[in-house]
This record gives C-alpha cells, structure tokens and sequence, in this order.
C-alpha cells in the first residue's frame, strides 16, 4: 500500500483503541477507500476482531432497511437472545410481520442491543463499503448507532464516495479523508505495477490518473492496446479535464463492448439488481439476481470477481456496474428489468420497480402495483421512495383521473416529507391533466398552507374542489369516505384552524355536513377539535382515546392529527409517547412536515407539565427544521410557542420579539391561530412582571370578558389569564363574569385543563370565602391537577392570598410555600418572587433573590422613589404624565422584585438597593 502511511496509523490506532467508535472514510471513486477498508479488516482479524463487511448498492438506495438487512444478517443467530420488544422491532423492519414502522431511535436502540449481544463473546469491526449508496432508513439507524459505540466492544467502519451526497454527510462521525496520492507516491505505485512503461505512455497515465490509485492500476493495459503516448493526447482512452468516474467508465466499458450479447445481458440483469462489488459485494445473502455461468467471459477481462465465502460473482468494481448499464441500450435495460420483476414476483417493492423500469407504455397492472409498492414504503418510513414509485405510477397510469389522483397522491406525501420544491413540481404535473382537479388542489394548497401561510385563497380552492365532488355527483356513486375527499376534508379543516376565522368555520360546517357519511370519523373528530372547542368539544377526549386504540392503522400523519386534537382537550399527554417514537424517524427520512407539527405538540406538552428545558431545545430544534426547509408558516408557528414559553418563564423581552415577529407576519394573512398566540404572549409576559393593566388589555384582544369568542383556540386557554389581569385592574365584574361564563360553557367537562383554571377562576371571584373555599379545594384536588403545574401554582398561590386574608397568616403558609417551591422548579422566578413575597407577608422567612431584586427599570425606580415619598398614584402620574392605573401597574412589578407586598416597605426596601440601582 503506497503513500497511505498516514492512513494506516490512523486505521492501526482505531482497531487497538479500547472502546467502540466509528470511523469514515471519505475520498473519490477509485482513491483507495475500499484497500484502506481491507486493511482495517485485516487489523482488526489480527487483533481477534469478528468482521461483518457490507457494501451499498446503487440499486437497493431507495428499498428502506436493505443495506441495514446486509449487516444484520449474520447477526440474525443472536435475535432469540433479545427480549420481545426488540424481536418484534426486527420483524417489522425485515417484513416478517406487519406493525407500524419504528422510529430510527427506537430500531438503533434495537440495534446497539443485538450488536451488544454478538459482540459479548467476541469484539467485533462492522465494514460498509460505498456507504453513499445505502438507503436512508439504513444510512440514519447506522449514524444513529454508530454516535453511541462508545464503551462497547464494537466499531464502525465505512467508506464514502465524496462526489456523491449521502446521509452519513451530516452523521457527525469522525472521518478520515482519503485524498488522491502525490505525485512521487503515484509514479511509485505505477512503477511497481507496471514497470518499465515508456516515458510518454508513463507521464500520460500519471496525468489522466491524477493520483487515483484505481486509474494508475487500470488504465496502463489500455493505453498500451490503443498505442497512444503523452504527444497523442487526442486519441487517448478519455481526455483531459473530464472527471476521473467518466475516464474510469470508458475504459470499463471499452471491456464491456467487447463481451458478447449473453454475457452483457446477464452483467446487465446482475448490475439492475445491485450484485455486490468489490470484496464485500457478495457476502451479504439476499434475494439479489445470481450471474450464471455465461459470466465466465466477463470475470476472465477483469469485470468479475468469485466472493470466496458465497461462490458467486461479484463486480469487480462499483464502477464496473455503473459503466455496465450505462452502456446498454434501453431496450436492453427495460428486457432485463422484465426479468428482474419475474425473479421478483414475491416481493411488492422489488417487483414494482423493475416493472416500472421496463415498461414503456401506459400499463394499469404495473401502475396499480407501484401505488402498492408505494404505500408500503410509506408504512416502512420511506416517504421519498413513495414519492419517486407514485410519480411512476402517475406516468403509467391509462386515464386521466387516475393519473391525476397518483400525482396527487404523490405530491401530498411529497408535503407531509418537507419536499415543497418537489410537490410543486408534482403540482405543475397534475395542472397539465386538468388544474381543478381534486388532487391537484390537495397538492397546491398544501404548498400555499406551508410555504406562506395562505388561508384565504387555498381555503376558497379546497372548498370549491370538495362543493365541485359534492356536486358532480361522483359522491353519490360511493357510501364510504375516499381518499382523495377525506385529504381535501382534512386539508380544509387545517386550513380553517390556522385561519381562525368564524366564516370560514360556518361554511365548513355547513358544507361537511351536506356530505354525511362521506366524512371519515376521523374528520369529524377533526371538525369538532380543532374549530370550537368549547361548543364542539364535549366528548371529543374520548372519540380521541378511541382512535388511538387501533394504532396499527394510522398512517404518520393521522397519529399527529389525532395528537393535535388532544392537545386541543388538553390529553395530549398520554399520546406524547407515539409522538416521540416516530418523530425522529419522520424527520429523518424526510417527512419533515409531520415531524415537525409532531415536534410542535412534543413541545407544546413539554410546555404544559413543567418540562420547559425540554420545550426550549424542541422547539429550537423545530425552528432550525422549519427554516432548513424554507416552511414559514412553521417557523412562525414554533416561534409562537417559543415566545410563550420566553413569556411564561419571564423572559418578556425575548417574549416580546417573538411576539412581534409572528404577528407581524400573520396577521396580514389572516393566520388567526398565530396571532391568537401572540396576543396569549402578551397576556402572559404583561402577568409575568406584573403589569396587569397591559395582560387584560392583551386579553380581552383574544376574548371579551363573559364570554368565548367562536373559533377563538385561546380564548378558553386564557380564561384565568384574562380573570386574573381583571382582578388587579380593580374589574371584579368583569372577572366574575368570565368566570360564570366558564362554568355555563361547561368548560370543566370538556378538558382536565380546563376544569383546573374553571375551578380556578370561580375561586379567585367568588365573594363568599365558603363558595372560594369549596372552588380551590376542587382545583388543587383534581385528578389531573398536577399534570398542569404552572396553572396549579397560580392557583395556589392566589389560594394562598384568600387565606391570609380569610383565615390567617398561618393558614395561608402551606399553599404559598408549594407555589414558591413549583414556580422555582419550573423556572419562572417572577412569579416565584410573588410567592416568596406573599410568603414573607405571612411571617415566614424565606430568602429572595437577589438576581430579581436589582432589576427595576429607570421608570420603575422613579416611580418606586415617588411612592416611598408619599405621593399618591394619581401624584405620581401628574409628575410623570401616566395614568393613575398604568403608576399602579408599575407598582405592581415592583413589589416583587423588591421582595415586598406594600407601599409602606418601599423605603427600606429602595434603601437596601446595590449602589448600581440608586436613582
């Protein structure tokens, strides 16, 4: 091995290196990558290693799990050793038993354990050769496991082509470069295989090799045959600056040519169906085409190689596969295909593709069984091979309508995968058979939703495609939902959530009711969640809870729609664990859309039982996809979230410039979900610092006191955000009527959320202390109470208040400490200083903090000194040209901060200020 002493003291190191790590090698076609990957085999045989070899194969790229079934297979002994759970993971991926696909987390986990297994009795060295050509749902288990070797008896090797993108790219796995060789290595390595070539034939091959070590071993025969030399450049194999994969082909397939018909034929059906090249290539078992003997000839010119473990024949070189089918004719590609699909006859993904690649004409037969190829892909989470096997169909569907109806279909995951560019071209397609068509309107809405936010155009063009079904009569012809209907349904109820908009909802309503049954129950499930919760939702957690239960047939896209349908009855959290299994492999295979509405309601549940650290990296994770993936109304839609998570842990700043960041953008749009949001953001950054005056304004922009705004989702979420901003702004009435509309809503029958802050709300306004009593002691005791924390502190600690003033300072201790204690824990230390002040009123000591005693603004430590001197609100407002309400709102956020709960501590409290803070 010439030139790679660097290389081989990295490789050396990394078998006797203690641990399991992974490695990659990443250099251009025919550098060396695979002779590097020998030699770490060797070394790691030598060091009593167990060596499992793989290869990448061109042709099984887009087949989910074929390059992960390659490494496993000989593994396949030690399955028995592994408990239920993870047999049953392998059995679904390798299509032994039918079950929804399992997250890339969930099989790696799988995966590290049965690697564990096998590598207890003896340490083991995985090698994948042209890692670039493994599938995606390989190519993501394999970087998944290979991040986490650490502390194992078990190491990674794999080689890349660097010319050719592949998942591993972004794996975060150490690498090893495998650059061309220098010019003294490239002249010895040459010399030592070919000595004494003649100067001129010598120098041409050292320039058209350019340091790769396969052209410098290859293209000497050759050059010798043709007669040229370094003076006859013209009618050299190849010519100058033309990329070395493209030299290489042509001296491959100046081989190729000279071989007879039969013997091409059979390299052809071999090559379509990725035959292994190279050592590893025929190692791995399989259903692969066998080459028979008539490839004799071929392995006689240097094509062909005997795997010494299987017998069978080998490519020599990827090269040599790729040159073989490029330099065949179609016809000679769609006849070997025809074949290949009959050797295939059992395996509907196998069979699909080569029936679609030897097919010409328009074929119903071969079309019908690509859509089959593509729906499993889509249960196995190969959305992008979905995609590709439907567009085929498309092009070979013999009408019209199902043509449409395919692209449509193609287009809608092609959305739900993040692959906007390619919808939109799918779209294009569809236009050409007809731009009213259903199908076509799925596929263009879904673009318009996404990539701007459009609700008001693509709201009329779904409603008028589903009136247009309705109308044909084509509806009537039929009992049940079909599909294309039910993604127009869907579609629409999506659209009519982020709008937000009364119209729009009654229309909806008034237009899914004239189609009865031909509305799936789970649009109607849908229909009721999303729109109006508080008129529609009775009844809807358990119609959710139903669905759920027959988990086996819902497609990726249904279990999140299901999930926002939770959320929206505040149950979301028993359904989180589907979520968080899929989520990754949604992602990571391309479904970007659904991973990241998925990761919405992660966060969105993360936000609601305390785990806001978890939320924030979520949604961080969320905004860096949406905006990779140039998906606005997603990347305004986490900004919102983000905002309120900033906004409930008192970050009003950062809150604040989110806020204005989503409405700027939605409300121009009409996108009324976000800029219900972005009000609820200033509702709860104004209740964070205290400035009750600014939440009940921001409030009341999303609802009315004593009442519930139709199709306002944020409207029952705020109630006790509008009772409490009411309540300190001297608006009891107000307050106390939200709170009875709330109870006559029957709020607390429809969520546990909202039968918490009902409760609550009823509680802080009731004037008799028995009826307020009786409210807070049904808050705090619900069963679900504790899965809402933040609502239950607050609670809590206007619990607390009653008390202190009802009953006591002792009474009021317990119920301040448990909201101190939450608001700490949670990370919210506004509020938490409310409590502690509270506390500290009742007597008991507590400490505050001093992050949160020297935060007051210039205008909040003016107002401060003004009041400390005895000037009245109104005083105050004179001197400073504010309202009397807007001095007391002030006063308010100061009190905390300051550690106090009255005017009569401010002087003391001021008098302890840092020197940094005095006026």
């Amino acid at each position: 091995m010439v030139g790679r002493e660097h290389e081989r003291e990295v490789l050396s190191g990394f078998v006797t290196a203690p641990g399991g790590q992974a490695l990659v090698l990443r250099g251009d076609t025919g550098v060396g990558k695979s002779a590097l990957l020998d030699h770490v085999a060797d070394l790691a045989a030598g060091e009593r290693h167990r060596v499992i070899r793989a290869t990448g194969v061109e042709a099984e790229s887009e087949l989910p799990y074929a390059g992960l079934h390659q490494f496993l297979h000989p593994l396949l002994p030690h399955l028995d050793r592994l408990d239920d759970s993870h047999r049953g993971i392998f059995d679904v991926v390798f299509g032994r038993s039918e079950g929804p696909p399992p997250s890339v987390m969930t099989l790696g986990i799988a995966v590290l354990d049965l690697l564990s297994l096998a590598a207890s009795q003896q340490p083991l060295l995985l090698v994948l050769d042209d890692g670039q050509w493994l599938d995606t749902s390989s190519t993501q288990v394999c970087g998944f496991v290979g991040r986490r070797l650490t502390g194992s008896s078990v190491k990674l090797a794999v080689g890349l082509r660097s010319d050719v993108p592949s998942g591993f790219d972004t794996a975060a796995l150490p690498q090893l470069p495998v650059t061309t060789l220098s010019e003294k290595a490239s002249g010895q390595l040459l010399d030592l295989h070919h000595p004494g070539l003649d100067p001129g034939v010598r120098r041409l091959v050292l320039d058209e090799a350019l340091g790769n070590p396969l052209a410098l071993l290859e293209l000497p025969p050759h050059v010798l045959r043709s007669g040229r030399t370094a003076g006859d450049r013209d009618t050299t194999v190849g010519y100058s600056g033309v990329p070395l994969p493209l030299r290489l082909r042509h001296v491959y397939g100046a081989r190729i040519q000279a071989l007879g018909d039969a013997v091409r034929a059979e390299l052809l059906r071999g090559a379509l169906d990725g035959v292994g090249a190279g050592t590893a290539g025929g190692r791995a078992p399989g259903t692969r085409y066998r080459m028979r003997g008539d490839a004799d000839e071929a392995a006689a010119c240097g094509l062909l190689d005997i795997d010494p473990l299987s017998g069978e024949f080998v490519f020599r070189h990827p090269l040599v596969r790729s040159t073989v089918v490029q330099t065949a004719t179609p016809n000679e590609r769609r006849a070997a295909h025809a074949v290949l699909a009959h050797v295939h006859r059992d395996d509907v993904e196998r069979r699909a593709m080569h029936l679609a690649a030897s097919t010409v004409d328009p074929d119903e037969g071969v079309a019908a069984a690509l859509e089959a190829a593509a729906d499993s892909a889509t249960r196995r989470g190969g959305s992008q091979a979905a995609v590709t096997w439907l567009t085929r169909a498309a092009e070979l569907s013999e009408g019209r309508e199902e043509r449409s109806r395919r692209l449509g279909s193609a287009a809608f995951i092609a959305g739900h995968a993040g692959l906007l560019d390619r919808a939109q071209q799918l779209v294009s397609d569809t236009a050409s058979g007809g731009n009213d068509s259903p199908a076509s309107v799925v596929a263009s809405a879904y673009g318009a939703l996404y990539e701007d936010g459009d609700v008001r155009s693509s709201h009329r063009q779904v409603l008028a495609a589903i009136e247009g079904v309705r109308d044909s009569g084509a509806a009537r012809d039929v009992a049940e939902p079909n599909e294309v209907l039910t993604r127009l349904v869907n579609l629409l109820l999506a659209i009519d959530q982020y709008a937000s908009d009364e119209t729009s909802w009654e229309r909806t309503h008034e237009l899914l009711g004239s189609l009865g049954d031909l509305v799936s129950p789970l649009s109607r499930v849908y229909e009721d969640a999303w729109g109006d919760v508080v008129r529609r939702g009775a009844g809807v957690a358990e119609r959710v809870e139903r669905a759920f239960a027959d988990l086996r047939a819902l497609e990726p896209w249904d279990i999140s729609r299901l999930s926002v349908a939770a959320y929206h009855v505040d149950t979301l959290s028993r359904y989180r664990p589907h979520l968080q299994r899929i989520v990754d492999r949604e992602v990571e295979t391309g479904a970007t859309a659904s991973g990241m509405i998925m990761l919405h309601l992660i966060m969105l549940d993360q936000m609601a039982v305390g785990e806001w650290d978890e939320a924030e990296r979520t949604g961080r994770r969320s905004l860096e996809l949406a905006a990779s993936r140039q998906h606005a109304l997603f990347a305004h839609h986490t900004r919102a979230y983000l905002g309120l998570l900033a906004a409930m842990r008192g970050e009003v700043e950062r809150a604040r410039e989110l806020q204005s960041a989503v409405d700027a953008w939605a409300r121009p749009r009409g996108v009324g979900f976000l800029t219900q949001i972005a009000d609820a953001i200033g509702t709860t950054a104004a209740l964070s610092e205290g400035d009750y005056e600014a939440a009940y304004l921001h409030a009341i922009g999303i609802t009315p006191p004593g009442t519930f705004t139709p199709y306002a989702h944020q409207a029952s979420r705020t109630l006790l955000d509008l009772v409490e901003a009411a309540l300190h702004t001297g608006r009891t009435e107000q307050a106390r009527a939200h709170a009875l509309a709330a109870h006559d809503a029957h709020l607390p029958d429809i969520s546990p959320r909202l039968a918490l802050i009902t409760h609550g709300a009823l509680a802080m306004t009731a004037i008799d202390p028995t009826e307020a009593d009786h409210h807070y002691r049904h808050a705090e005791t619900h069963p679900a109470a504790a899965t809402f924390p933040f609502e239950l502190a607050r609670i809590r600690l206007a619990h607390g208040i009653h008390l202190r003033h009802t009953q006591g300072r002792k009474a009021a201790r317990l119920s301040l400490t448990v909201a101190a204690e939450t608001f700490e824990r949670l990370g919210a230390p506004t509020w938490a200083e409310r409590a502690r002040a509270e506390l500290r009123a009742t007597g008991a000591a507590t400490v505050a903090s001093p992050a949160h005693l020297a935060e007051l603004t210039w205008q909040e430590r003016r107002i401060a000194d003004l009041a400390a001197g005895g000037l009245t609100n109104k005083e105050i407002g004179q001197q400073m040209h504010l309202s009397p309400r807007t001095v007391s709102s002030h006063l308010y956020r100061v009190f905390p901060k300051l550690g106090i709960t009255s005017r009569a501590a401010l002087r003391d409290a001021l008098g302890n200020m840092p020197d940094s803070q005095d006026a």
